[in-house]
C-alpha cells in the first residue's frame, strides 16, 4: 500500500541535530512505499502551516519529528481533517510517546531507525479527542498554576539545556515551589462551582503527566471527557506532597486534589497565574478549557495500551 507522507522536523527540538536519522527514517519508509516528504520547520507556528497544507494537498499521514510541543502546533493543522497524524520522537521530554510506547528516536541508538519505522508502518489508526483552550487546540493536557509557571520560566530552552533533560526542570521546579502560593480561585466544572486556593489545576486527555508521574490512570484518549485535577493549597509544602503522592499513584485519595470527569472548565484566579498547552506556556488565567470528541486521527503503535481507548481502531 502507497502513501502520501509528509514528515515534519523541528531541528530546534530535542538535545542533538537529528536531521541524518530522520533522512534515513524516510528512505526506509519509502521501501515500503510511504512516499515521505521531509519539511523542516523555521520558526515557531510553522508546523500548524506546513501539517495544514499537507492535509490540503491529500497526505494521508503527516509525521512529527520533535517533541511534545512541536506536535501540538501540527495538531492544530490537522484537527479535524481525515490526515493522519504519527510522531517521531526526537524531542527532551517525549511523553506522548512514552505514553504511546514509541521508541525514540537519539543519536546514541542510531540502529533505531528501523525500530521506528517498523512501528510506524505497524501502527493502526485510532481516532482521538482534543481538548481546546480557546481556539487552541491540545492533544494531552492543558494547565495552570504551578506547573504552569515553572514552564513560562524554562521555555523556549536552548539545545545545551536539553542535553541535561529533566534536571532543570526539577531545579526550575524547586525554585519556583520555593516562592510560590496557591492563588484564590474560582473554579466552574460543567455547573458547579467551587472557589478555593488552587496551586495547580490540570486538565488531562492522557494517563501520564511530565516525565514520571500516572496522574489519570484511567485516563482514555477517545471517551469525550477529560480528567480535570485541581490540587489546592499553598506552598512548597503541599507541592511536594503531591508530588511524592502522586508517584506513588496515591493523590486520588488525597482529600485535598479534587478529580472530575467533565466536558469543560473554566478557572479564574486572582493573582492571574501562567497557563500552559501540552506543556508549552500559553499566556494565563482566566481560561476556558472544553473538549472536542474525535477530531484527529493519530497512529498508535502496536504495543500502546489499549487501557488509552474505549473504541476499536480505524481503517487506515
Amino acid at each position: 500500500m502507497s502513501y502520501k507522507t509528509t514528515l515534519i522536523y523541528n531541528p530546534t527540538a530535542g538535545p542533538w541535530d537529528m536531521t541524518r536519522s530522520l533522512k534515513r527514517l524516510a528512505t526506509y519508509l519509502g521501501k515500503s512505499g510511504w512516499q515521505t516528504e521531509l519539511v523542516r520547520t523555521e520558526q515557531s507556528g510553522d508546523a500548524t502551516a506546513q501539517a495544514r497544507a499537507a492535509a490540503d494537498q491529500g497526505a494521508d499521514v503527516v509525521l512529527i519529528a520533535g517533541g511534545d510541543g512541536t506536535t501540538n502546533e501540527a495538531v492544530n493543522g490537522l484537527s479535524g481533517t481525515s490526515t493522519a497524524m504519527g510522531i517521531v520522537p526526537v524531542g527532551t521530554g517525549n511523553i506522548l510517546a512514552h505514553q504511546l510506547r514509541m521508541p525514540i528516536l537519539t543519536l546514541a541508538a542510531p540502529f533505531q531507525v528501523k525500530d521506528v519505522g517498523d512501528t510506524i508502518l505497524n501502527s493502526k489508526v485510532q481516532r482521538v479527542d482534543l481538548g481546546r483552550v480557546h481556539e487552541h487546540r491540545f492533544l494531552c493536557w492543558a494547565g495552570m498554576g504551578l506547573d504552569a509557571e515553572i514552564t513560562a520560566q524554562m521555555e523556549p530552552r536552548p539545545r545545551h539545556m536539553k542535553r541535561l533533560k529533566t534536571l532543570p526542570y526539577i531545579i526550575a521546579g524547586l525554585s519556583v515551589a520555593s516562592e510560590y502560593r496557591g492563588v484564590r480561585s474560582s473554579i466552574v466544572i460543567e455547573d458547579r462551582t467551587f472557589r478555593t486556593r488552587v496551586l495547580m489545576a490540570v486538565a488531562s486527555n492522557i494517563q501520564l503527566y511530565a516525565a514520571f508521574f500516572q496522574i489519570a490512570p484511567q485516563a482514555r484518549m477517545d471517551d469525550g471527557l477529560l480528567d480535570i485535577f485541581i490540587f489546592k493549597g499553598l506552598g512548597m509544602a503541599y507541592a511536594l506532597k503531591y508530588v511524592v503522592q502522586t508517584l506513588g499513584k496515591r493523590h486520588l485519595q488525597n482529600p485535598d486534589v479534587m478529580h472530575a470527569l467533565a466536558r469543560q472548565m473554566t478557572v479564574e484566579s486572582t493573582p492571574s497565574v501562567a497557563v500552559h498547552l501540552d506543556g508549552d506556556p500559553h499566556g494565563s488565567t482566566p481560561f476556558e478549557v472544553s473538549i472536542c470528541p474525535g477530531m484527529l486521527r493519530m497512529l498508535t503503535p502496536p504495543n500502546a495500551p489499549r487501557s488509552l481507548f474505549s473504541k476499536p481502531p480505524e481503517r487506515f
